[in-house]
Parts: C-alpha cells; structure tokens; sequence
C-alpha cells in the first residue's frame, strides 16, 4: 500500500507548533531562523509535501506562470522558453507553456484561456503587439512582454530594434551591397511591428534597394520562401529577422547549387547558438538571450508578489560577424 502523505497536522505536533506557524515556517515567513531549520526538519523527516491545491487555495496563488511563444517553430524561441522555465523553477514557479503557432487570432484566444486558469502571471513573446485585447488583459493580470512593447504591461524587456536594425543594414552596406532582401515572420495582418518599420525608414536613409518578403519560420516554409526569392533576380544579400528563417536560405541555396557567400550573403537576427555551427558561420545580432531571461524571470516574480511599479529594461544588440557575408567589388 502507498504511504499516505503526512498532514501539517502531524509536523505541527512533531514540533510541538502550531499548524499555522508550521505553515509559516515552511513559506519562511514571521519565524526565526531556528523555528525554520526545526519545522522543515521535521516536514523531510515525515515526507510532508505541500497539497498544491490547498496551497494554492490559501495564498490566492498557482504557482504557475504562463508563458505564450509566438511560435515555437522558431528555435530561439524555443531556447527562450527552456531558459525562462529554468529560470521560474529556481523561483519556485512553474512555466504552462503555450505556442500560437504565430497566429494572432491563437494568440489571443491563449493569452484570455491562461488568465481564466488563473496564472500568476504571463510572459509573452507578442505576435500583434498592438492588439486592443493586451489593454483589457493586462488589467486582470501580470503581465511582461518580451520583444516589442505592449500598453499596459507590468513590466518589458523590449529590443532596442532600431539600433539592431541599423546594425545589420550599416555592415551589409559597408561591404557594398546595396540590393538586400528582407525576410520576416510578420503577417500582413500585423503590418505594425517596430523591426519591419525600422527596415524601411533606415533602408531610405542608407539609400538602399530592401524587398521585404514574408517566410515562415518553421526549416520547411522558410526554405521554400527562400528558394523563391533566390530563383529569379536575386539580391546580394538576404537580411533575415530570424535565424530560423536564414536557416531556410542556407537550405535554398544550397538546393539551387548557390554558395555563400560567394554568390548570395546572409544574415540574421538573433544569434542561436546553431548559427556558429553552420558552413559558414552565420553573421547575425546577438541580443543577449541569457539577460533576456533574468530580466523576465525578474519582472514577472515581482510583479505576481504584488510588486506595483512598471519596470522596462532595454536590450541592446551587438554584432556578431562570422562568415556568411562576402564584401562585393561593385555595389549590387
């Protein structure tokens, strides 16, 4: 027969506490540091575990952050999202994670399922950033956004895209290449997001020649995105806001016998550590995805605990060359 699981009762009366100040010990709260040492003591010596749903019932709180991916196709995202719920375990939290799929009809329909759940809190890596819903969820719950920001958040660790787009398109321009295809995620329905804003302003001030071209972010759809804009007149350089998605144009290229960097540049947009791997090496920009992760896991803990202030940390990107893009002779 399994043993059944001691009560609080049966620590209380092993310390000869009180079941109240039992519980308190065990959340480190309104004991000495000895009282504490003793009841978690006695709690192992029993094999007490905490009932999460009575726990739950008494503090008003799960436990459970919810964390929404905008696409979980998109590998640094999945990186993303192991660090976060390491991150919340270490915090005592646990990560429900969720993946839209990048549509934003899915996106919102989770993001209201996971606040009827009564999460603690929510994470979110946004697909339609200015989506009205945000305004009304974020009045019912924690909530910190990851990328872009979103009114109304508890707290956002926003890319500073306007300096990581100028950074890409300045070093691509600076070897001479001046036809260069963009390649993103973001859907016509969604036309609004700062990254595909920035590409065209700094575009015209660079006096570059940009065609912008939507490719999924799953190996299969990007690369057949990629196999179509290579097969006609194709730029010098593709500019990818994924390394996803540049991935997806390795696999083109090499299908129509093109190599790089020889006969078509690349870059990306977020440095996953499969980039390095690659032959060549993907040239990319970094945005410090471990910092991204403490900044989150940061924001939303205090914001769950009660913590009122909105807090916005910016992320800043950095270069990171490696060697598939080529300087060209005439600019093209």
């Amino acid at each position: 027969m399994p043993r059944k699981r001691a009560t609080i009762r049966e620590v209380a009366q092993a310390t000869g506490l009180s079941p109240a100040a039992v519980s308190y010990a065990l959340r480190g709260m309104q004991v000495s540091e000895e009282t504490m040492e003793r009841v978690r003591a006695a709690a192992a010596e029993l094999g007490y575990e905490a009932d999460p749903i009575a726990r739950a019932l008494a503090s008003g709180r799960t436990g459970m952050i919810g964390l929404l991916c905008g696409s979980l196709e998109d590998l640094w995202q999945q990186s993303l999202a192991v660090g976060i719920s390491r991150g919340l375990r270490e915090k005592d939290r646990y990560a429900l994670i969720l993946d839209a799929f990048g549509d934003p009809a899915r996106e919102r329909a989770l993001a209201q399922q996971l606040r009827d759940q009564r999460v603690d809190g929510l994470i979110v890596q946004p697909i339609d950033p200015a989506a009205a819903f945000w305004a009304e969820l974020c009045e019912s719950l924690p909530v910190v956004a990851i990328g872009d920001s979103i009114t109304g958040t508890a707290g956002e660790v926003v890319f500073d895209n306007r300096s990581g787009v100028t950074l890409a398109l300045e070093h691509l321009r600076a070897l001479g290449h001046r036809r260069i295809a963009v390649l993103t995620s973001t859907q016509a329905s969604t036309p609004d997001r700062p990254a595909d804003v920035h590409v065209t302003a700094e575009a015209d001030r660079l006096g570059l020649d940009i065609q912008v071209a939507t490719a999924p972010l799953g190996l299969a759809g990007a690369t057949a995105a990629a196999h179509e804009l290579l097969s006609g007149d194709k730029p010098s350089a593709v500019f990818c806001f994924a390394d996803s998605i540049a991935y997806g144009v390795y696999a083109a290229a090499q299908e129509l016998g093109l190599s790089i960097p020889g006969d078509v540049s690349v870059m990306g947009y977020d440095d996953h550590p499969m980039s390095g791997l690659l032959s060549p090496g993907l040239t990319t920009v970094d945005w410090d995805i471990a910092g991204i992760v403490r900044a989150a896991v940061r924001l939303i803990s205090a914001a769950a605990d009660g913590g009122a202030r909105r807090r916005r940390v910016m992320q800043k990107p950095t270069l990171r060359e490696r060697g598939s893009v080529a300087r060209v002779t005439e600019p093209s």
